[in-house]
């Protein structure tokens, strides 16, 4: 199932398959495995896509049933559709190398180990610093907290192992601001939103979109989280981040993936970036990493057993994922608050695999 160009027996294939897709997620639902959830698919840029809504935003606290327009916490597809594309966006220009050592960009990169950290290290993970650290547990203000992580010692030496970081695209958001010289936020809405047309993707939701923002994770004072990030550590440094503080939709997700990876004149990535960043810099190490994607054979691979050798992908915390198959097959979104029935994500884990497989089974 692979073409430039999808032919109509091939178009109605891939109709047929986003219903038996859609039927999982609809099970999954019914079943009470996520409370809700928008299923976006489409072949390439050509197509238009295939945008479905299931259930209702929330089982505790105010609920509303999930439309196509029902705007989710991406979690750590921030890393992917923020971070990421910003970031090669910046090189495509000049405006920094990726084999530039961190320290460059970021003098307060410190300790044994991290003059050899280069902005590629970061992008794919092998930068050789820990996955994770508790910075919201830090005293003082999020620039104290900011401070931390950038600070982190090196667990591992950088090139050597593949270790997925938190902590490396915090910097890599920082590394933006330094290079552009605005925020991170408005960094990225010039660079990527705004070009791409995702008008219902930001940091920060205003107010008025709360009504249609899925709640998350329900907290022990029994106040459930709605329009506020999810991850602790980004609350805790200001809600905008590198790896994670992103909210958007499904529809905007497919506009991201189509216009910004598919379409041979992306607005926002040339295709020499795009198809660097989509093959694995990591061969030799414990894991297979692009810049920034995850692909085919690495531990978080989410892809399932038919999809293609060459697809790539990203998940997220909250029950957020997408997948493509470059440059003209078939691509997926699917947005849920998983996390909003606890941590437990081997129901989503499952789901992901399996809308996947329905989505690219060969005949």
């Amino acid at each position: 199932m692979r073409a430039a160009r999808p032919t109509r027996a091939a178009t109605a294939r891939l109709a047929d398959a986003t219903a038996a897709a859609a039927a999982l997620v609809a099970a999954a639902v019914q079943a009470g495995s996520i409370p809700g959830a928008v299923l976006a698919t489409g072949w390439g840029h050509e197509t238009e896509p295939h945008v479905r809504a299931f259930g209702r935003t929330a089982v505790t606290g105010p609920s509303a049933p999930v439309t196509t327009e029902t705007v989710y916490d991406l979690a750590s597809l921030t890393k992917v559709t923020a971070t990421l594309p910003a970031v090669l966006g910046l090189a495509d220009t000049g405006a920094l190398d990726l084999d530039d050592p961190v320290q460059r960009y970021l003098p307060a990169f410190t300790g044994p180990g991290k003059d050899g950290v280069t902005v590629r290290h970061l992008l794919t993970h092998t930068s050789g610093l820990p996955p994770h650290r508790p910075l919201h547990e830090l005293p003082g203000t999020p620039d104290d907290r900011l401070a931390g992580a950038l600070a982190e010692p090196l667990a591992a030496a950088p090139g050597t192992t593949v270790a997925y970081s938190d902590l490396g695209f915090i910097a890599l958001g920082e590394i933006i601001r330094s290079t552009t010289g605005a925020s991170l936020e408005r960094a990225v809405t010039e660079l990527v939103l705004d070009p791409l047309g995702m008008t219902s993707t930001r940091y920060r939701p205003p107010a008025h979109w709360r009504s249609r923002t899925a709640p998350t994770e329900p907290r022990p004072d029994g106040t459930v989280p709605c329009a506020t990030v999810h991850d602790e550590n980004a609350e805790a440094l200001g809600g905008v981040c590198g790896h994670a503080g992103l909210f958007g939709t499904a529809g905007d997700l497919a506009r991201y993936l189509r216009y910004g990876w598919l379409h041979p004149d992306s607005p926002v990535l040339s295709p020499n970036v795009r198809a660097t960043a989509l093959r694995c810099h990591t061969e030799s190490l414990d894991g297979r990493r692009g810049l920034g994607w995850t692909l085919r054979g690495d531990r978080w691979d989410h892809l399932g057993r038919h999809w293609p050798a060459d697809g790539a992908g990203h998940t997220g915390f909250t029950g957020t994922s997408i997948a493509l198959d470059p440059p003209g097959g078939p691509w997926v979104v699917l947005l849920t608050n998983a996390v909003h029935l606890g941590r437990d994500a081997s129901a989503i884990a499952t789901l992901r695999r399996a809308t996947c497989d329905a989505l690219y089974d060969p005949p």
